[in-house]
């Protein structure tokens, strides 16, 4: 078996094995419970998960979707997040090789799945995950391959400084919050990783899929639509598609964009 081989194994297992962790911090974050401590438990019946029970994507299937003690159904969205990160952090390794860069994009690709999850969820993005994030994707930037810290300190401010004049816009024009500060310290912790160019292209996916969805609600008469442009989208999911588009292409389109001007 070849290293190269080995190596997307490794990494699909470690995927797989983090984000089982990723949906503890989810569900429990939000709700201001230890994601280290207690162990984890049926919400149902409330008994702890035995280990073998713990298996990421396996013990659902192996379980057909139900609690092994009291038959509660487990939601769909338990394996889909741990083959999500496991198919994420091989596609890191493919993108960037078995370098420092290619560790980074998988905490970078993991911070936007929390983000992304629990913003859906509970329209939240917490502090305890974006501002140390910010923190962090600067100071890891002297050991990357990327545009360095300079670019990096350039997008995070760009990031923050968009958002905010929009934020402060809509505020002043509607005497209503458009969108809420999580959202301006999410696109500034994006840009802290992947510099300004980053910024800009995940900020135009999001607006794009953002928009798209929005109309598309609307015209569907979905749930919660009626009031039109006053419901509440969760940006910051948009935010992290677009975080993502722009790690794993994020140069090339604005090459690309550069090129066309």
């Amino acid at each position: 078996m070849s290293l190269h081989l080995l190596l997307v194994i490794y990494s699909a297992a470690l995927g797989l094995m983090v984000g089982s962790y990723l949906n503890v911090v989810v569900y429990r974050l939000p709700r201001g419970i230890s994601t280290v401590l207690p162990r984890s438990r049926c919400p149902g019946c409330g008994n702890p998960i035995r280990a073998r029970d713990n298996l990421p994507v396996l013990s659902f299937l192996l379980l057909r979707g139900r609690c092994r003690n009291c038959g509660a159904r487990i939601g769909w969205s338990y394996p889909l997040v741990e083959a999500a990160t496991a198919l994420l952090f091989v596609a890191c390794l493919l993108r960037f090789g078995p370098t420092p860069g290619a560790l980074a994009a998988a905490l970078f690709c993991c911070l936007m799945l929390v983000l992304a999850l629990i913003d859906a969820r509970h329209l939240l993005l917490p502090d305890r995950i974006t501002l140390p994030g910010i923190a962090l994707g600067l100071a890891i930037q002297p050991w990357l391959p990327w545009d360095g810290l300079r670019s990096a300190a350039v997008g995070a401010l760009l990031g923050a400084g968009v958002l905010l004049a929009m934020w402060a816009g809509w505020y002043l024009l509607r005497r209503e919050e458009g969108m809420g500060l999580g959202d301006v310290k999410m696109l500034a912790l994006i840009g802290a990783f992947l510099g300004w160019r980053g910024v800009l292209v995940a900020l135009f996916f999001a607006a794009l899929t953002g928009a798209a969805t929005g109309l598309a609600l609307m015209w569907t008469g979905g749930t919660g639509m009626q009031d039109g442009l006053k419901t509440k989208l969760p940006f910051g999911s948009f935010l992290a598609l677009g975080g993502l588009v722009a790690l794993f292409a994020g140069h090339e389109i604005a090459g690309w964009y550069a090129r066309m001007l």
